[in-house]
């Protein structure tokens, strides 16, 4: 009989292997998507400022996964830094045709995120987690 522990251990090591080939084929997918854009950037011989964001993006995800992969574990403030450049993004793609209204709440959007993002940059600074 295959005790209790033993069972466990597999797990917790094929999860590890899924956990990493994931973050391989983010890493991957993430640098086709950073190819496609230099190319489409090059094609098109003028530099947006969309594109930059979009690259920007990529850039964070990048950095996002190399930190999990360094610490195990991606801080929160990775994914609000994304939203806030996607969102910036969007905005410049689309404010044109967008309601000024519309344009307000994604820009209090973007600040609420901000504020987010200091706020868990002050507290990790002054009142850090205790270790163990």
């Amino acid at each position: 009989m295959i005790n209790k522990q033993r069972i466990q251990q597999i797990f917790i090591i094929a999860i590890s292997v899924i956990e990493k080939a994931l973050l391989v084929f983010i890493a991957l997918a993430t640098l086709i998507a950073i190819a496609i854009e230099i190319r489409h950037i090059i094609d098109s011989q003028h530099v947006h400022l969309s594109d930059i964001l979009l690259l920007f993006i990529y850039l964070e995800v990048m950095a996002m996964s190399r930190l999990y992969a360094e610490l195990g574990r991606v801080p929160v403030r990775y994914p609000i830094y994304i939203a806030i450049i996607a969102l910036a993004r969007y905005l410049t793609l689309a404010t044109k045709e967008m309601a000024a209204l519309s344009v307000f709440w994604i820009a209090m959007a973007m600040f609420v995120m901000v504020l987010a993002t200091i706020g868990l940059r002050l507290g990790h600074r002054y009142f850090p987690y205790e270790k163990g």
